[in-house]
């Protein structure tokens, strides 16, 4: 059957040429999202990640696929484990068994590097100020408080390097939001 690892490998590699893309306002299908099912990133710190997000963070280790012998020749065999983001939400990794880390990889202090991030949302500024002050107590360095427009954040970074933040809903965004980022962007 047809699996991600076809040999047909185009949809991760070839280059998004719009000019052949269809808009969707011409087949009348309008598609949906229901949220963030999960996110993935790759470690080469097994134990150092594990121990973070479940004992640092709290963070329930809710589910690990153990895959071996999977893919296309040359995979590596590696496990993907899932720790509890909220709402149905997932922060998962692959463990490449017998990887180095590329140095594509290795973290680095540049706006490019810190622009892909994963950003959990809470519900009230005391759940915000809790996160801030809970971390920095257990030890992890923590962002002042950064206000931008719709959002109030704190960001660190785990064992890999990768960037995490914690970002509370100023206010709801509104039809009006949406006609300032059309007519910004244009």
């Amino acid at each position: 059957s047809d699996t991600a690892f076809a040999k047909d490998r185009a949809y991760r590699t070839q280059d998004v040429d719009l000019s052949t893309l269809k808009p969707a306002r011409l087949d009348g299908v309008q598609l949906a999202l229901h949220g963030v099912d999960h996110t993935a990133r790759p470690t080469w710190r097994l134990r150092e990640t594990v121990q973070f997000y479940r004992d640092i963070l709290g963070l329930p280790l809710v589910h690990t696929i153990s895959a071996r012998g999977w893919g296309q020749p040359g995979h590596p065999d590696f496990l993907h484990f899932f720790f509890d983001a909220g709402k149905g939400a997932t922060i998962a990794f692959f463990y490449y068994i017998g990887t180095d880390r590329p140095e594509k990889f290795v973290p680095e202090d540049h706006y490019f590097y810190s622009a892909t991030h994963t950003a959990w949302g809470v519900e009230s500024e005391a759940e915000l100020h809790q996160w801030k002050e809970t971390l920095e107590k257990r030890g992890i360095t923590v962002s002042p408080y950064t206000r931008h427009e719709i959002l109030e954040s704190i960001y660190f970074r785990d064992p890999n390097g990768y960037p995490l933040e914690v970002t509370l809903r100023l206010r709801d965004i509104h039809r009006i939001d949406a006609k300032d980022a059309e007519l910004t962007l244009e």
